[in-house]
């Protein structure tokens, strides 16, 4: 299926709210409805499978390692209608231009991505891609210590909550980093 006009959708939250895991049902039910689909990933993101976008749940779809945001379009196929790209946060600035590219080229693009690093600052490209795109889900988890909405990562560094000037990326899951509120989020200067 062709798409008369491209949209940029974006889905983005804390850790565990379950970002991969929307980009994934929207993938496949582009698959169902019979549209060409792509799905990358950043390299630096192996946790779990590097062939593979995977969930926290443990739900998962095929997907190309990239290392820059440029070989989206070296590697995009000409039939394809929908690209899929999973932790977004990770890329530099010329996601931006490559997502607007391909939605004018008539591509349904779906972003998922933390929106804040660990610190609760804007990631990476997360803002201008927020602000371009057409459609914006932000999902919460749940606050491990309060059990409220969680919409902030905390990274944690032998138990203890990461300091402000430590590095932005570390990859990681449930040993590094917890769902907290805005009220329990804590960075050390």
């Amino acid at each position: 299926m062709i798409h008369s006009s491209g949209r940029i959708e974006v889905i983005c939250g804390s850790m565990f709210c379950g970002k991969s895991e929307e980009l994934i049902r929207r993938s496949r039910r582009a698959v169902i409805a019979k549209q060409a689909l792509q799905v990358f990933k950043p390299s630096i993101d192996d946790r779990y499978s590097v062939l593979h976008v995977s969930s926290h749940s443990g739900q998962n779809i095929e997907a190309q390692a990239i290392a820059k945001a440029h070989e989206i379009l070296s590697n995009l196929n000409p039939t394809t209608t929908v690209v899929a790209v999973d932790e977004v946060q990770f890329f530099d600035l010329e996601i931006v231009r490559i997502v607007q590219e391909l939605a004018a080229r008539g591509i349904r693009v779906i972003l998922a991505g933390l929106d804040m690093d660990f610190r609760g600052e804007p990631f990476g490209p997360m803002p201008l891609l927020l602000s371009i795109a057409e459609d914006v889900t932000k999902l919460h988890a749940i606050c491990v210590i309060c059990g409220e909405d969680a919409c902030r990562t905390q990274r944690l560094v032998n138990g203890d909550p990461a300091r402000y000037d430590d590095p932005i990326i570390m990859v990681g899951a449930q040993e590094a980093y917890e769902a907290r509120c805005r009220k329990h989020h804590l960075v050390p200067r």
